[in-house]
């Protein structure tokens, strides 16, 4: 029995001794496995371009077929008979159209009615909005109003309005006038981004009401500010029916409608949209519904019809897009325009519907993208025009009934669309321009003679440009080593990264940005016959009484060898040569008369080590030189 006790705690005692060895090899494991795992974190590179670049694709897309079959799916199963019975939508990319859908009948009424199409017209209530905008870009464009921030007492001196809210209000009763240092500016720009602080509708007045701009200043003289303008979002139909009635009378010396008619709608070709409710448009359109399916009535808008009056199609739809997202053959506005359109002035408080305001913008994020949008309502019609311009991608839904409230149908379908499309450009093949010719461009260079590049040009007679010599870092990898140029214009490339990267590079104890290195402007400049860099034919070095151009100065100083000497040294030895160097053929013209002076060696002597010190760049910050 004391035998098998005996055996007993030496079983129990092995086994002990086994856990502990274990937690042991734990707990020394630990710390090993816990920096492994921060080694592997730190070594997971984030990648880049963030955005990609969009270009051409070729069609057939996986992706980008299933996020149309998605977003087909979800408009057709948004259509309901009593509610929302017609639906027009189309995408387009770049500058065509990728995608149309039209659900649903024309008249709900109608059991012969057929199902919309792109031509089918709709009203698009505040997608109006961006016509009045475009009017005054244009005319800014064009030199009309000088500047989006002028303010609107500039076009119209009888406005004012009360503001008690501004920094010299006095009173709330006081009227304070928007022009001056009394409050900040009711300017063009902040009228069209809905940040003027004007009310939404005149006072006692509705959509209907058939006053002039000559009533609606008298009534807003009586009226308030709803904020200090550019201080905060708030929506305002006033505004951009202020907005257009004045440029259009005050600048161009036409009405509305009619300079829309001729700069825009003429030019883009949209033939299917306008204002007036003719009976031949009124058969062309979509019957719009209320929520309990009685057919909504078509009513001309008073004074307010620049903010809401307009009718269009889907067809003429895409090609608004498309010129806004600077395609459609670019009549519209210059691309610098474009972009400060499109891009956000305002990011408004947390109660506003949408996270930021433009001109005349909604605009919220999806995937890190900006989302610029028009929404539009009114009795029995919805619509949407929306954009991601860094994508060149843009999503039109007009229909006829009421928005469904459940879901945000533009948001929906850019979710599936944005990733696809992203996608679809990060995988697709760079078409890179070689340049015409490609000969004086091909060979060895080099930067201070410490960085060695060699251009070579590759099957596609594309240009390439690699690193090599003694000097190479072997920290980057050879696939940064080597550059592709796409041609631009004559001596202009662009350098551009094989995709995708590391968005940093670290190399030894440096972080080299990428991204901000790749698409770059690479400009050639030209060499003259001896194979000097002319930096610029205006940089001229002062000596004295003369002055001599960069280039002869240079020339100077390539007559002479290096020396290792100190500088007095140097200076002594070349005044020494200065009747060999005077006489040298190949001095250039322009120091001929420099070498007449008795002192013309020192002056050599000087012009010399300033070029065979320095190099170009340098030289530039040389006192005696100007013009760089």
């Amino acid at each position: 029995m004391k035998v098998k006790w005996t055996m007993l705690g030496m079983v129990v005692f092995f086994l002990l001794s086994v856990v502990m060895t274990c937690c042991f090899i734990w707990q020394y494991r630990m710390p090993k496995m816990k920096k492994e795992m921060d080694v592997k974190e730190a070594t997971t590179e984030e990648m880049c371009p963030h955005f990609p670049e969009p270009v051409p694709l070729k069609h057939p897309i996986t992706s980008l077929r299933a996020a149309l079959e998605k977003i087909d799916a979800l408009l057709r199963s948004s259509v309901d008979t009593t509610k929302l019975p017609a639906i027009s939508a189309i995408v387009v990319l770049n500058d065509s159209i990728l995608w149309n859908g039209n659900f649903g009948k024309k008249n709900i009424s109608d059991p012969s009615s057929p199902a919309p199409d792109e031509y089918t017209m709709y009203r698009i209530a505040s997608v109006s909005k961006i016509f009045p905008t475009l009017m005054l870009y244009k005319l800014w464009e064009d030199g009309l109003v000088e500047s989006l921030d002028d303010p609107l007492e500039k076009y119209m001196d009888n406005f004012a309005i009360k503001n008690p809210l501004g920094e010299n209000s006095g009173t709330a009763s006081s009227s304070v006038r928007t022009l001056g240092n009394r409050s900040p500016g009711l300017t063009l720009r902040r009228m069209a981004s809905q940040l003027s602080g004007l009310p939404r509708r005149l006072r006692s007045t509705n959509l209907l009401w058939s006053g002039n701009t000559k009533a609606a200043l008298k009534l807003l003289q009586d009226d308030v500010l709803v904020a200090d303008p550019g201080t905060r979002c708030h929506y305002s139909n006033v505004a951009f029916s202020l907005l257009a009635n004045i440029l259009a009378q005050k600048v161009t010396g036409s009405d509305f409608e009619s300079w829309v008619s001729d700069n825009i709608l003429e030019r883009l070709s949209m033939d299917d949209t306008g204002f007036n409710l003719t009976p031949n448009v009124q058969r062309r359109m979509a019957v719009g519904v209320y929520s309990n399916g009685q057919p909504a009535p078509l009513y001309n808008l008073g004074w307010y019809r620049p903010a809401g009056q307009m009718f269009s199609t889907a067809a003429d739809m895409a090609k608004l897009m498309m010129t806004l997202l600077g395609g459609y053959g670019g009549t519209l506005l210059h691309q610098d325009t474009l972009n400060t359109m499109l891009t956000p002035v305002f990011r408004c408080h947390s109660n506003y519907f949408s996270n930021a305001t433009g001109t005349p913008w909604e605009i919220n994020e999806q995937f890190n993208y900006d989302v610029v949008r028009k929404d539009g309502d009114l009795d029995g019609y919805a619509a949407t025009l929306s954009l991601v311009p860094r994508l060149k991608l843009g999503l039109v839904i007009l229909m006829a009934g009421v928005r469904p409230a459940d879901q945000d149908l533009v948001s929906q379908a850019y979710s599936y669309l944005i990733p696809a499309v992203e996608s679809a450009f990060r995988d697709a093949q760079r078409t890179l321009r070689p340049p015409p010719n490609p000969a004086p461009y091909v060979g060895f260079f080099t930067y201070r003679n410490i960085t060695f590049y060699e251009i070579k040009v590759d099957s596609d007679r594309v240009l390439i440009m690699q690193q090599f010599g003694p000097h190479v870092d072997t920290a980057v990898p050879a696939k940064y080593r080597t550059i592709q140029l796409d041609y631009l214009q004559d001596r202009v490339f662009r350098v551009v990264f094989q995709s995708p990267y590391p968005c940093k590079l670290k190399v030894n104890s440096a972080s080299v940005s990428l991204e901000a290195q790749d698409r770059q402007l690479f400009n050639f400049y030209p060499f003259n016959k001896k194979g000097l860099f002319q930096l610029s034919t205006a940089v001229t070095v002062t000596e004295g009484d003369f002055q001599f151009s960069l280039e002869s100065v240079k020339a100077l100083g390539a007559l002479m060898t290096g020396d290792d000497s100190s500088a007095e040294q140097a200076l002594r030895l070349i005044e020494a040569k200065t009747a060999a160097l005077c006489s040298h053929p190949a001095l250039p013209e322009d120091f001929k008369p420099l070498c007449l002076r008795k002192d013309a060696g020192a002056s050599l002597a000087r012009l010399v080590f300033m070029a065979t010190r320095y190099d170009s760049c340098e030289i530039c910050e040389y006192p005696a030189c100007t013009g760089c």
